[in-house]
């Protein structure tokens, strides 16, 4: 069987721990609803009293508190949880899970309603960081600072000149003839004097 993972929310420290524990171990809590109250033994947390705030489903959908039984249903949302609108007065019509913990859910939110004697980092084994084999890094001994040599102009290499064709222009058709630029000019001539 699957594991739940319990997101455990402390407000008064404003922390969250992630537990996981078999679904056999937690039986229990199957059937509750949202907004309901369990002890802590079921997850590792002797003396605490949590609260269900909501969940999800294997497959990401929310938990919503106005949905009743374990089932999925497509409703129309203005508000989260399932819906973040971005225009006021906006409603979408999204998949959303019921209000009551299934086998199905994989994820339940809740809060601590009462804190146990022992908090709750003590209570929760702690995870050993596996640090990864670092090669250590041998102490190089200072290096000067390079002195600069003048630098010499780099001899740039010969270009190579594309020949350029030239396309030949083509010729006007008709092309005044000299003897009438002439009569132009001796009329222009005449009618200026």
């Amino acid at each position: 069987m699957p594991n739940f993972q319990f997101i455990v929310s402390n407000p008064s420290t404003r922390k969250a721990y992630k537990i996981e524990v078999d679904q056999t171990k937690a039986a229990g809590i199957i059937g509750k609803i949202i907004g309901n109250k369990f002890n802590g033994d079921i997850i590792g947390l002797p003396g605490y009293e949590l609260q269900i705030t909501g969940g999800t489903d294997k497959d990401g959908f929310p938990m919503h508190p106005q949905v009743h039984g374990p089932g999925r249903k497509k409703i129309i949302l203005a508000h989260p949880p399932g819906f973040h609108p971005k225009i006021k007065g906006q409603r979408r019509r999204k998949m959303v899970r019921g209000n009551a913990i299934s086998p199905d859910i994989v994820q339940i939110n809740c809060k601590v309603s009462k804190a146990g004697v022992k908090s709750i980092e003590q209570l929760l084994p702690k995870k050993e960081k596996v640090e990864e084999a670092k090669p250590k890094v041998e102490e190089k001994p200072e290096k000067k600072p390079k002195e600069k040599k003048p630098e010499k102009p780099k001899e740039k290499p010969p270009e190579k000149k594309e020949e350029i064709k030239e396309k030949p222009k083509p010729e006007k058709k008709e092309q005044k003839s000299p003897e009438k630029k002439e009569k132009g000019e001796e009329v222009r001539k005449e009618t200026k004097s």
